[in-house]
């Protein structure tokens, strides 16, 4: 699984890369704007966004202000910080996972369609659905590690 999302990841990253290059070629230098592009480009760049959270959440790389830890000196204290730090991530994101259910569904029954060449914007749409989701299971999985090590007795 590392290697397929280190892979598309890439792979992402190179195609939002030409496509911006295209623009900036075709609009500024050949004075000639390709239409459609920005529409084109919508989805591989949101699509890189989210799988990107994903990814920070499956390293458990995310950006943290672990203003506590200064205060707390052992190694109990710092996993009983990430255990509250997990759950409150997990409620939080349920919550937001509800609210992304409900735009998706939304999505499907309206099937919206981009304005030049009439590509169906479920695809980008259901990105933030599958992301959170996905960062939800990682988030989960990261709650029972830490549980795991502190019912194991880590060292005070």
């Amino acid at each position: 699984m590392d290697t397929f999302a280190k892979y598309l990841l890439t792979a992402l990253i190179c195609v939002v890369a030409l496509g911006q290059f295209v623009q900036v070629i075709t609009r500024y230098v050949l004075q000639v704007p390709v239409m459609g592009l920005e529409e084109t480009m919508l989805y591989p760049t949101l699509w890189l966004y989210i799988l990107g959270s994903v990814n920070a959440s499956r390293e458990n790389t995310h950006i943290r202000a672990n203003v506590l830890e200064i205060f707390v000196k052992t190694e109990r204290g710092h996993t009983i910080l990430a255990i509250v730090g997990e759950v409150i991530s997990l409620i939080v994101g349920l919550w937001l996972l509800s609210w992304a259910w409900d735009y998706t569904q939304y999505a499907w029954r309206v099937w919206r369609e981009s304005p030049t060449l009439y590509i169906p914007t479920f695809y980008s749409d259901i990105a933030l659905l599958v992301g959170l989701g996905l960062m939800m299971a990682y988030t989960a999985g990261h709650l029972v590690t830490h549980i795991r090590r502190l019912s194991q007795g880590a060292p005070s």
